[in-house]
């Protein structure tokens, strides 16, 4: 739980920074964003290099697991439908458009925007950044109650990257290797959602 409020917190700080103006605004932030990103999957990779057993599991993943990202799928997208119904104002594919993000925040939003305008696509991002962070601060809170699947269903696409870390710390390295491939076919999945939702 301290690890996670340690992230947020330095959300929190990063929100402040921009806000205030601290920073000079370049495009240069987004390349220290994808390469802090890359030096976090890097320390990641070096911890499942060295743990040989996970690597072996790969082959002996049981194949309920394979299960898991259409599950993660099918919540959402469910749970999303149910909001629908409690919001008049948005149609049954908005709700499902923003749900079919999965946390994809940096891909999905840019669509939403492009076939359903600038406040969609901030509801969007909005709803993509609550996911992460009530997955990061969340995670003990969910194995606790819920099992040590329930962090990596929260996640979404996020699984295989930035929440990665707490799923690992909290549900335990037998996890590493389904959470990759929970993100991986999630990420996979969203574009196609994405448009194939907002194309009506």
């Amino acid at each position: 739980m301290k690890g996670s409020l340690i992230i947020v917190g330095f959300f929190i700080v990063g929100v402040i920074v921009g806000l205030r103006h601290w920073m000079p605004e370049t495009d240069a932030l987004g390349n220290i964003s994808y390469l802090t990103l890359c030096a976090l999957m890097f320390c990641v990779g070096i911890s499942v290099g060295h743990n040989t057993t996970v690597l072996k599991s790969i082959r002996t993943l049981d194949k309920r697991y394979m299960l898991l990202p259409v599950m993660t799928i099918t919540g959402t997208l469910a749970g999303c439908a149910v909001a629908a119904l409690l919001l008049p104002h948005r149609s049954m594919t908005d709700c499902l458009a923003v749900g079919s993000d999965f946390g994809y925040y940096s891909l999905s939003s840019i669509f939403i925007t492009q076939y359903r305008g600038p406040e969609l696509g901030t509801v969007a991002l909005l709803a993509n950044i609550l996911r992460e962070i009530i997955t990061l601060l969340g995670a003990p809170l969910l194995v606790r109650y819920f099992g040590r699947l329930a962090p990596i269903t929260v996640g979404g696409a996020t699984t295989m990257d930035t929440t990665l870390p707490i799923i690992t710390q909290t549900s335990g390295n037998d996890f590493i290797i389904v959470s990759i491939f929970h993100g991986f076919i999630v990420d996979f999945s969203v574009p196609f959602l994405v448009t194939f939702f907002c194309s009506f």
